[in-house]
């Protein structure tokens, strides 16, 4: 069998190897993706850039409120923080309000939107506000709705009754 592309040696390595850079392979021929397939220049394959806006909690550890690798963003996790404040809000119902605010402020900075969310992650301390939290999301999130894990955790950062982290796909 031929290989579409050509072959490059790589130092003690002779398995064939293909260098794709904005859509075209070694041999310059141009290339159009497939199988849903996306093609990314050097720099969007290998760059993360990090989010960063006022209208969310600022970062109070070592973390970025956001990266975007690619299409791809990835929110860090989300108390239920007044941005203004930076105090926990009073009870489970505003917490995941909050929460949700927190979230789509971060994702308006961005340059996308709950909608474009794949995967949410949620802890709670406590599994019996599972159907409210499920109840205030659709607030948020229309179907088809992302992905979610939930998981029951015995404490959170500064007493906080709820952290939802998402994973968006932009384009």
């Amino acid at each position: 069998m031929v290989a579409p592309f050509p072959r490059i040696a790589e130092q003690g390595n002779e398995s064939p190897s293909v260098i794709i850079v904005d859509g075209k392979n070694t041999a310059n021929q141009e290339l159009r993706p497939c199988c849903g397939a996306t093609f990314y220049t050097l720099e969007q394959a290998v760059t993360k850039q990090p989010i960063q806006t006022p209208d969310a909690p600022q970062a109070i550890g070592t973390y970025s409120q956001a990266i975007r690798a690619g299409n791809t963003i990835y929110l860090s996790g989300q108390i239920g923080l007044d941005p203004a404040t930076m105090q926990v809000v009073t009870g489970i119902e505003a917490q995941i309000h909050q929460v949700f605010r927190n979230l789509r402020a971060v994702a308006t900075a961005a340059g996308a939107d709950l909608a474009d969310a794949a995967k949410l992650t949620v802890f709670l301390t406590d599994l019996a506000h599972f159907a409210r939290l499920n109840e205030i999301m659709a607030e948020y999130l229309a179907a088809p709705y992302p992905a979610r894990s939930a998981v029951g955790v015995s404490q959170l950062p500064r007493g906080a009754l709820v952290e939802i982290e998402a994973i968006l796909v932009k384009g």
